[in-house]
């Protein structure tokens, strides 16, 4: 019976790091959160209405996924590749009873399907933009925004740019918008 035990240990071990594989990919932005007045801001900017479908790229600890779901009654999704940021906004989605229409998903920003997407909100830099770009441009269907946090989309014009001069923390901000 003893000699038994070890290979079932092992297995149990091996299916348990599979369970828990890591996204594959790389982290495209270091977190730092969006101020809740620029969260609210970007939401408005991008028309933000009751139903529709957004996602959030890199959603850090949720707060935009939040706000979008909460505030505005939105199908809000993000996308995490931090396993700690994923894990701590995904509990605050179910503290606030709001699985139903916030989730988050843990993976690589790079390998989701944003094709139902009205609205997609990033605060990336500006070489993950680049990174970005091509993927939206291929799935974004017409008549999808984008609102990017302070680093436009190179290649790519805004139809709005909105100045926020203090967010409250003594910073100033950038919003772009833009219509596919």
């Amino acid at each position: 019976m003893r000699y038994l035990a070890l290979p079932v240990f092992l297995l149990t071990l091996l299916g348990s790091a599979i369970s828990q594989e890591k996204p594959q990919g790389e982290k495209l932005a270091p977190y730092y959160p969006t101020p809740e007045t620029v969260v609210q801001k970007m939401l408005e900017l991008g028309g933000l209405k009751p139903g529709e479908k957004m996602f959030d790229l890199g959603s850090g600890d949720g707060r935009i996924v939040i706000m979008a779901a909460k505030k505005f009654k939105a199908n809000a999704t993000g996308v995490e590749f931090d396993p700690d940021l994923w894990a701590q906004s995904t509990e605050k989605i179910k503290s606030l009873g709001l699985q139903k229409t916030a989730n988050i998903i843990h993976g690589d920003i790079l390998k989701q399907d944003y094709s139902s997407a009205d609205l997609i909100t990033v605060y990336l830099l500006p070489t993950s933009n680049d990174k970005v770009r091509p993927l939206l441009e291929k799935q974004l269907k017409k008549g999808a925004r984008v609102v990017s946090h302070d680093f436009e989309f190179s290649g790519w014009k805004p139809d709005k740019v909105e100045h926020i001069d203090d967010d409250g923390e003594g910073r100033s901000h950038t919003l772009y918008l833009y219509n596919r």
